[in-house]
């Protein structure tokens, strides 16, 4: 494995009473704050209140930007930085899901930006050497981004969604709650839990490269905890340990510890960004459709392998098949974990998604090159996988 520095600034208060701490912590950044939130559901659960009486407490002046998209938009992002320096915010504050933290993480360099368009910074046209403070709420057990330095911001007009890592856009301080996720449907808990899945798979488990035992066995018991514990949550969604369990996986799952040193492309996610670019789905639904059809895409005798370990070890298939026949049956077993035990719909042509795009897609997933992961793709190959999701 490749040399490596471990860093996460994250400071995380988890547990059922910590928003009693945010007061506390948000002030020390300063007084003025910049609330970022979505569609409204914090109201619903009594959320919003929580939040702002702590604000209150602490004496911060509060602006608000509501309305984040679940595919955060770069023009939702700049109105956020305009606000910013405008209004000379000090910190910002985000409650809600990957979404929501990822529109304020975009929000936190654009408005250290001389500039007025965040797209400038998300494709690499322009670059900021710091970012406003960030605290999140958490919502939704899914992205990581509580804990991560990276964000996914959507432009709509281009029908373009890329990653953006800013000089340092981990969040300072994080509260997780898991009673704020008992609201979370059952569809987005099940999409939520492939995300995380996706994540250890596309960064570092599927990989060729030389790894360290160790991580790769803690990447298992991460992937071991969703299997057991996604299937509660969606049944139980008020079952304090699953939703719990489900929180912190979600952010180990990308706080950086489990991939250090690892270098591959991020294949799955390349892929439904650009399916979510053009047709705004869940991004956790996208990777569940494309993630079992790459694997059995990319088998071969190379391949088989590290997924008939992951059948083993995680899904719990027969260790006594052969290397080939035990893949087969982890990809299988993977398929019936998204499909029936979590009920998502298994193809694209159930969200309504045709091949029209589908070239178009496959050349900008490969940035007009080759992604170099588990196994090597062109724009064919994945144009192909897009096919077989039909």
């Amino acid at each position: 494995m490749q040399d490596f520095v471990f860093y996460n600034k994250t400071k995380v208060y988890f547990g059922k009473n910590q928003l009693d701490n945010l007061g506390t912590e948000i002030s020390r950044f300063g007084k003025k704050v910049l609330l970022v939130y979505g569609g409204g559901s914090i109201k619903k659960i009594g959320l919003y209140d929580k939040v702002m009486s702590q604000l209150e407490k602490a004496g911060m002046t509060v602006f608000e930007l509501p309305g984040v998209e679940p595919n955060p938009h770069h023009t939702t992002v700049n109105k956020g930085a305009a606000i910013c320096r405008k209004e000379n915010v000090d910190v910002l504050l985000a409650v809600g899901g990957g979404s929501t933290i990822d529109a304020t993480k975009g929000i936190a360099a654009a408005a250290k930006y001389d500039g007025d368009d965040v797209w400038d910074l998300v494709t690499r046209k322009a670059s900021v050497t710091e970012t406003l403070p960030i605290v999140t709420v958490l919502t939704l057990a899914a992205t990581g981004s509580e804990m991560d330095g990276g964000c996914v911001i959507s432009n709509v007009d281009t029908n373009e969604k890329f990653g953006y890592f800013g000089p340092d856009n981990h969040p300072d301080v994080s509260f997780l709650n898991p009673e704020n996720t008992y609201s979370v449907s059952a569809y987005q808990t099940a999409s939520g839990s492939a995300d995380i899945m996706s994540h250890i798979f596309d960064v570092a488990y599927f990989s060729k490269q030389d790894e360290m035992d160790m991580l790769l066995r803690i990447q298992e018991e991460v992937l071991k905890t969703v299997v057991k514990f996604a299937p509660v949550a969606v049944k139980k969604p008020d079952d304090y340990e699953a939703r719990a369990n489900l929180m912190w996986a979600s952010s180990w799952a990308l706080n950086d510890f489990l991939y250090e040193g690892y270098s591959q492309a991020t294949v799955c996610h390349a892929m439904e960004h650009e399916l979510s670019a053009f047709y705004d789905i869940t991004h956790g639904h996208g990777l569940a459709i494309l993630t079992p059809r790459w694997l059995s895409y990319v088998l071969d005798e190379e391949t088989a392998p590290r997924i008939r370990r992951f059948g083993v070890n995680v899904m719990g298939i027969d260790a006594s098949l052969s290397e080939m026949e035990g893949a087969k049956e982890a990809i299988k077993a993977l398929e019936k974990f998204f499909f029936e035990t979590l009920g998502l719909q298994s193809r694209l042509s159930d969200l309504g998604i045709d091949d029209r795009n589908f070239a178009v897609m496959a050349k900008k997933a490969c940035f007009g090159g080759v992604l170099h992961g588990f196994t090597d793709l062109t724009p064919d190959d994945v144009e192909k996988i897009f096919r077989m999701c039909l």
